[in-house]
């Protein structure tokens, strides 16, 4: 229960329309795409990073818990108001401040979103590359909570590269700027990428200044179909290993492509087992000639067929339906999107393989294997599964953290899988870190229990 003094306070600075206490308008706020609920207890909508301010000292006051968020399109539990508390949804921060083409330079607000901040850079003759499966609905801040990246980091990077400065609120409800406005600047210590994938632990983002890329002039595609994912994974490797390499590369396995094929029975070969999604971008010349060498890359004795292709966008959408046809089977599925270093992709996937066997598991793999980030989709029902599904999920980790990888590419720690960092962090870089937090939110006030075990 809130205390009255709160509310009473809180009305001072943000009005009612812009505030929820009822439980059923909450509510809408408690989960996120993790589908955990954890409802709080107030939802507040502020406008600008005045009002973040007020509404952050107001909270330290209380002493209230305060989870930023943005879409809550995230599958790590990030968003999650775990203690109660205040969600505070950035979500009508919606203003495209500045589009300044000369200097490559967008300036907007965290509740932007990505599909936005796209359509407002193309007039210009350029595009913002982070470009998650969610972007027609994420937001910017989302984005940058997470470093999301999408199928073109390959090429492009993720967010962190993308980012020139933002404006924060702490967790005491301080201002602070971070960064600057040209590409090049080293002064003082780099806080806008501390802040950028630190999911709201440390600061609110309340602005963002995102450095722009030029459009490609043109695009083009290649599918390649494999009877086996071993073969699939062979072709990864050459692939990468080519001196101009493509835009895009996604590899779907056999599960995944008969999800595909549930809904477009004409789109893919039958007897393909996996699958390859090849991108490649820049000038109509420079096209051809990769396609050419990447055609190339994807020959070995597993390959069944590989082809350029015109209809790479419907492939495209078919590929962005997995995980809403994933929840369709398996409403709870356990979603990991784990990195290795791509020449140990073969080796990830025969492991994945091994494991799913071992557990009796059913497993769909997908992803951005130009990066080697794989998303791993666990068809189980925690409730019913539960023990087998977290003996395998800690052997799927060992395995990543064994081959040199990451437990997380771009979905963040969050609450999912806090209980593993220690696999990846070492106990010494875990209290560097929990230092850089007590600096900013003293009273760990801010998105408290995520990340850390």
């Amino acid at each position: 229960m809130l205390p009255a003094a709160f509310i009473e306070t809180l009305l001072d600075h943000i009005p009612a329309d812009r505030a929820f206490t009822d439980p059923v308008d909450c509510y809408a706020y408690a989960y996120d795409n993790s589908r955990k609920i954890f409802p709080p207890e107030c939802v507040i909508f502020p406008l600008t990073t005045d009002e973040v301010v007020q509404v952050i000292r107001l909270c330290m006051r209380f002493n209230l818990p305060v989870t930023p968020r943005g879409r809550g399109t995230g599958t790590a539990g990030g968003s999650l108001p775990e203690q109660g508390g205040i969600a505070l949804s950035l979500e009508r921060m919606t203003q495209v401040r500045s589009v300044d083409a000369a200097n490559r330079v967008m300036i907007v607000e965290p509740g932007v979103l990505n599909e936005a901040v796209q359509a407002a850079a193309k007039p210009h003759g350029f595009f913002w590359p982070p470009d998650p499966s969610s972007a027609g609905y994420s937001s910017v801040g989302g984005n940058l909570a997470t470093s999301a990246g999408g199928p073109h980091a390959v090429k492009y990077g993720t967010t962190r590269d993308h980012v020139l400065g933002v404006t924060a609120v702490t967790g005491t409800g301080e201002i602070i700027q971070t960064g600057c406005y040209t590409t090049k600047g080293v002064v003082g210590y780099d806080l806008t990428r501390l802040l950028i994938g630190s999911e709201g632990t440390l600061a609110v983002i309340t602005e963002a200044t995102l450095k722009l890329t030029p459009l490609p002039a043109a695009k083009g595609g290649l599918t390649a179909h494999y009877r086996d994912p071993a073969s699939c994974a062979q072709a990864i490797v050459a692939i990468m290993q080519a001196s101009r390499g493509p835009s895009a590369l996604e590899f779907l396995d056999a599960g995944s492509l008969d999800l595909i094929r549930s809904k477009h029975p004409e789109m893919l070969p039958a007897d393909s087992s996996a699958m390859l999604m090849i991108e490649v971008d820049g000038s109509e010349h420079e096209i051809a000639e990769t396609v050419t060498n990447l055609l190339a890359a994807c020959q070995n004795p597993g390959l069944l067929h590989a082809a350029a292709t015109q209809n790479l966008d419907d492939l495209w959408q078919a590929r962005k339906q997995l995980s809403p046809l994933l929840r369709d089977i398996a409403p709870k599925k356990i979603n990991e999107d784990i990195v290795v270093p791509v020449d140990k992709i073969p080796v990830l996937l025969a492991g994945l393989s091994r494991l799913s066997q071992q557990y009796a598991l059913a497993n769909v793999n997908f992803g951005h294997a130009g990066n080697g980030n794989i998303h791993v989709n666990l068809l189980v029902d925690p409730d019913i599964d539960s023990e087998r599904a977290e003996k395998c999920l800690n052997d799927i980790f060992d395995l990543v953290i064994s081959l040199n990888g990451t437990l997380s590419g771009e979905h963040g720690i969050g609450s999912e899988k806090r209980a593993y960092i220690e696999k990846e962090i070492s106990t010494a870089t875990l209290a560097i870190m929990k230092g850089i937090k007590q600096v900013f939110d003293p009273n760990h006030i801010l998105n408290p229990g995520k990340l850390f075990p």
